[in-house]
């Protein structure tokens, strides 16, 4: 699937508003206090951005509800980061596409694995479980695993129902700078 920036926006603006998988906030809400966390955290625009877009992946792969509930991996982190890479650099794909192996990764401490929501407990068993050591070192050595283990945090502390953080617009200038920097890239 391929999208540009503005049927990106619109598929957050038109879908955002769903419920979360298995979680207290919509899948906007999600996103904006992700994005909120990062950019709270000094964060460069394009882990900003990988903020904000992390979990697209699960608008685009067509499955409705809580996936993890009827037993399905939706390999949204793969998909999201398959379909922005036409639009983003590395910088914003890759903490998205391993995001999820960053959980598994955390999970390696007992006191993260019992913080996890029941959705993201369930899906961690569809995802491979805890990584083992080799598949633990196999992680940390990626060039983008601090920004995913950093994504993920910011993402387990991104389902409060009450917070507000500001909308999609505050955040999407991160975004487009993430977009503008690939670009200035590619035609160096």
């Amino acid at each position: 699937m391929t999208l540009d920036l503005i049927q990106l926006k619109q598929l957050l603006q038109t879908r955002g508003g769903e419920q979360y998988t298995g979680e207290p906030v919509s899948h906007l809400e999600h996103a904006c206090q992700t994005a909120a966390f990062a950019q709270r955290s000094g964060a460069a625009p394009a882990l900003v951005a990988a903020a904000l877009l992390h979990d697209i992946g699960h608008l685009l792969s067509g499955l409705r509800g809580t996936p993890s509930a009827q037993g399905h991996d939706d390999r949204h982190e793969v998909i999201a980061a398959d379909a922005l890479s036409p639009l983003f650099g590395p910088d914003v794909t890759e903490p998205i596409r391993f995001h999820v192996a960053a959980k598994r990764r955390l999970c390696m401490d007992a006191r993260y694995l019992k913080a996890l929501s029941e959705d993201s407990l369930r899906s961690l068993a569809l995802q491979g479980g805890v990584l083992e050591p080799a598949e633990a070192a196999a992680f940390d050595a990626t060039a983008h695993a601090q920004q995913a283990l950093q994504l993920r945090r910011w993402d387990d502390a991104a389902k409060r129902p009450a917070l507000q953080v500001g909308g999609l617009d505050l955040f999407w200038s991160a975004v487009e700078a993430a977009h503008a920097a690939r670009a200035i890239r590619r035609s160096a």
